[in-house]
């Protein structure tokens, strides 16, 4: 098979073949509107065969002995090793995604399936002390893990390629089949993967992927009693609505947030600006956990404000292949102006636009805001756009309140130099993660991620993610 990206129609990948779907559908660059690929827009009937299908194989991936379930994604790792090049223009051709970026995307990826081949090494039980009761005497408990069947993985285009490695790298490991249904814009970093599975020893059936719209694909795949369960990142309307449809599936969702960073007193700025700065606009601001808020201690205030529009201004705006590129386009025209009307709405209720604001084509420039209301959707919401505000607050505690003042509650940062500061913080913080002295965007693919509220629930991280994806068994023998 040729590489992804250099054929103009992609098929269907089920039961280990590519199947030529009866729909397709024209992917275009987000930016400049040039068509990618022909995409297939699989009908009730495909869906169903590839669930049928991941069906089947269930008994072979769980009896499938752990070594041989490692090896599959070490081969897989060392296989995108080798292309890493290809998987990286893949994600900036389909998502505008900086090719600087996406190629640490992909550096990314690899570690995630090295840390899910060696938790497939990992996967275990415990005894049970039964004596500790008096009906427990001379019995003897223990549990184990085992895998629960179809997962059905529904992803995002931010991160067409580590955010599918959190679902299927932990589904591999825990020795579960996969249908996948990646998003409508990066359908092709989700065929570029089952071409490495195969390659990479992974049994015909146990992963299949699948491409059309959410309402139906997603749809069918949520509501399907086959499958075990539905693991999400998307939006919370999307994600509350799986939860509804899914009854008594096994569910994890990540759904965003509106994440904050909390800059106290004291605080040497020239180590915080420039990662300020990447944390707001990487990738555009389509970040889960992109710094949205920033509050500022008011003795700290204009000296922040003045050295990050300074290094804003530095940013590189333009075509995402570009080495140089920084900041590119929007994944649609709808984002941008939904991203502008919101901008105009805080700019109309007082708020002051000190860069930015403006678009260029499907570019949003980056845009810094000051004085925003709490209420504004630039602030309430998620913005999902290279759009950050800084307010000044009078003390941390005011900066906490204003951060847990939200439906969201992803990851915070909290910058410090007082080690009590940083613990109240991790206290009172009402999210997932604190992340002490960085930006809320900090992420590393084997520590817990999840959130509260709207943010969702579950966990990703391979080790916690694997926990969600197998059941817990209980054996006791009786010795009397």
């Amino acid at each position: 098979m040729a590489p992804v990206g250099t054929e103009p129609k992609k098929n269907l990948f089920i039961n280990g073949s590519w199947i030529e779907a009866k729909q397709y559908v024209s992917l275009t660059s987000p930016y400049d509107g040039e068509v990618i690929a022909e995409i297939p827009s699989a009908t009730e009937e495909e869906v169903n065969k590839a669930i049928e299908t991941a069906y089947g194989a269930r008994e072979t991936m769980a009896k499938m002995p752990a070594h041989k379930r490692a090896s599959i994604l070490e081969n897989l790792a060392n296989l995108l090793e080798t292309r890493k090049g290809e998987a990286a223009r893949i994600i900036a051709l389909e998502a505008a995604k900086p090719i600087t970026t996406a190629k640490a995307e992909v550096d990314r990826t690899i570690q995630t399936y090295k840390f899910a081949a060696e938790e497939a090494k990992r996967i275990h039980g415990e005894t049970v002390p039964l004596d500790a009761a008096p009906d427990g005497e001379n019995r003897v408990a223990f549990t184990i893990r085992e895998p629960i069947g179809v997962i059905g993985a529904i992803t995002p285009f931010n991160f067409p390629m580590n955010l599918v490695a959190h679902k299927v790298g932990p589904a591999i490991a825990s020795g579960n089949t996969i249908v996948l249904k990646p998003a409508s814009q990066t359908p092709l970093s989700s065929f570029f993967l089952a071409e490495l599975l195969q390659e990479a020893g992974m049994p015909i059936g146990a992963f299949n992927v699948v491409t059309g719209s959410g309402r139906s694909v997603g749809d069918q795949i949520v509501s399907d009693e086959r499958v075990a369960m539905i693991t999400f990142t998307g939006s919370p309307a999307v994600g509350i609505g799986i939860r509804n449809k899914a009854g008594l599936k096994r569910v994890t969702l990540e759904l965003g947030s509106n994440a904050a960073a909390i800059i106290d007193e004291g605080v040497n700025l020239d180590k915080v600006i420039s990662r300020c700065v990447g944390g707001a606009f990487a990738f555009q601001g389509q970040v889960c956990i992109s710094l949205q808020r920033v509050y500022v201690h008011e003795n700290e205030y204009e000296r922040f404000v003045e050295k990050f529009v300074e290094t804003t201004k530095q940013l590189n705006i333009g075509d995402p292949l570009d080495p140089k590129t920084d900041v590119s386009a929007l994944i649609s025209k709808g984002d941008v102006k939904r991203a502008l009307d919101w901008i105009e709405e805080a700019k109309q209720d007082g708020a002051e636009i000190v860069v930015g604001g403006n678009a260029e084509g499907n570019i949003l420039l980056p845009t810094v805001l000051l004085n925003v209301d709490p209420s504004q959707k630039v602030s309430c919401q998620e913005v999902f756009a290279p759009i950050v505000l800084i307010n000044k607050v009078s003390s941390i505690d005011e900066a906490i309140d204003l951060v847990n003042d939200s439906r969201y509650g992803l990851q915070a940062g909290v910058y410090t130099g007082n080690v009590a500061t940083a613990f109240d913080a991790v206290e009172k913080l009402h999210v997932g993660g604190v992340i002490i002295n960085d930006i809320p965007t900090f992420r590393v693919d084997n520590m817990p991620y999840g959130g509260v509220k709207e943010s969702g629930f579950g966990r990703e991280g391979i080790k916690y993610a694997v926990e969600e994806m197998t059941e817990m068994k209980l054996a006791v023998f009786n010795r009397n």
